[in-house]
């Protein structure tokens, strides 16, 4: 099987079950701002990571960014120092207010267009540098996301993404509630493999980190997870008690999942040396 098939496949079979997402009492996607723009606060005032210290690289004095899937800005605002101007792309107009917000208190100027990759490609600029900082996960179709990426770019694309699935951590939880075995895959090594594939010249850094975002309340952090796994609300102490030291609260925030994460850099450069195949 190919690089990019497995990719996919990997993927679709972490679809939640028809069954389940009908008696769900929410839709179980979406993500809220206050988790994004703690991990983009603290991008800004912590040590640099390997995705801003290579497309520092790449981005000349008054240069230009892209930001694909921009959320509250984690992956691009720590370059507006550099940067002349920086565009973030989203699907979710809450998520691009917010990135809007936080670049007006720091004082970047910054563009927005409201969109999904690689659909909204066509509206976005040509930039020196671009940033996509954990989207992959969400994007089945690798070949267009990719070429889409690379067209948008003249110097550098850089793709940011946990080592291992952000949700793979749950599988005993949807075991326990609905008796369902979810596949631990993909991970970031398969998505290495799949852009090789495609004939891009990855390189690759990684690093160990605390678990960033978190609410400010106890109980919005249940009840994200609550929604991820098509529970109701009569099952909060269940859920708290099968979560354990899995909620617990860091630098006065409450969040779920694993105290610390593997997270993967992968970038290369682009121009006519370095084509990106769209098959």
């Amino acid at each position: 099987m190919s690089a990019l098939r497995a990719w996919s496949e990997a993927l679709l079979a972490r679809r939640i079950p028809d069954e389940v997402l009908d008696a769900a009492p929410e839709p179980p996607w979406g993500f809220p701002v206050e988790t994004f723009r703690r991990r983009a606060e603290h991008a800004l005032h912590g040590p640099a990571t390997p995705t801003t210290r290579r497309a520092l690289e790449a981005l000349p004095v008054g240069g230009s960014v892209l930001d694909v899937g921009c959320g509250a800005g984690a992956t691009s605002l720590p370059l507006a120092a550099r940067a002349g101007r920086i565009v973030g792309i989203d699907r979710d107009p809450e998520m691009l207010r917010g990135f809007r917000t936080l670049a007006h208190e720091i004082g970047a100027e910054v563009d927005t267009i409201e969109g999904a990759w690689p659909e909204a490609a066509a509206r976005a600029p040509r930039v020196d540098v671009v940033v996509c900082g954990h989207v992959l996960y969400d994007t089945a179709d690798l070949a267009p996301f990719v070429a889409a990426l690379n067209d948008r770019a003249s110097r550098r694309v850089l793709v940011e993404l946990t080592a291992s699935h952000p949700l793979a951590w749950t599988s005993d939880l949807w075991e326990r509630f609905h008796r369902i075995r979810l596949p631990a895959g993909p991970t970031a090594d398969d998505a290495q493999r799949a852009l090789r594939e495609l004939g891009v010249p990855v390189q690759r850094e990684d690093r160990v980190e605390p678990a960033r975002g978190g609410f400010e309340r106890r109980e919005d952090a249940v009840a994200l997870l609550r929604r991820r796994l098509c529970l109701t609300p009569d099952r909060d102490a269940e859920l708290e008690e099968a979560l354990g030291d899995r909620l617990r609260q860091r630098d006065g925030a409450w969040s779920v999942g694993p105290d610390r994460q593997s997270v993967a850099t992968l970038w290369w450069d682009v121009g006519p040396d370095a084509p990106v195949s769209t098959r």
